[in-house]
């Protein structure tokens, strides 16, 4: 039986405990993930794709059948690139679930070899975000326990260094 690979996509500004979930749980069926991060020039990120990369790597140590990449252009041309015909992606509530199914509908409609698989977050989840998480460490408040400690610690320094600008 050969090895199935699945590609997790998102922007990951920053990795949050949710994403973490997702990942954890994608590994208990798929035998590795990819972690892609979309290089979209349409949003201004907090920050950098290198950064961004880094923080991921150092919030899934040890485990092997995870790589973090980036990639531009349409996720089922870098998945069919990467060898997968999985997207792996994470649903928290009604809004999500409508967003993710027109993009589920179009990359169907772009390679129907290429699949769309959705896990439910966990329930300590399903109330944050990236977007949520920023903002209140934007104004100082404790996002400790909905990020890794690493990115708790990043949010921190790059928020100090803004109000210095």
């Amino acid at each position: 039986m050969s090895e199935k690979t699945a590609v997790y996509p998102g922007f990951f500004d920053p990795v949050t405990n949710g994403h973490l979930s997702i990942i954890s749980r994608g590994l208990h069926v798929f035998d590795n993930l990819i972690v892609a991060i979309l290089n979209n020039p349409h949003k201004t990120p907090l920050f950098s794709v290198e950064e961004r990369i880094k923080m991921i790597k150092q919030s899934i140590k040890g485990k092997p059948q995870i790589e973090v990449d980036t990639f531009d252009g349409l996720l089922v041309d870098y998945a069919v690139k990467r060898n997968s015909n999985v997207i792996l992606r994470g649903l928290r509530a009604l809004s999500d679930f409508e967003y993710e199914f027109q993009m589920a509908l179009m990359n169907r409609k772009l390679n129907r070899y290429v699949q769309s698989i959705f896990l439910m977050t966990d329930y300590k989840w399903f109330y944050t975000s990236s977007t949520i998480i920023k903002e209140a460490a934007s104004f100082g408040g404790d996002v400790s326990g909905l990020v890794p400690k690493v990115v708790n610690e990043k949010l921190k320094e790059k928020f100090q260094q803004l109000k210095k600008t």
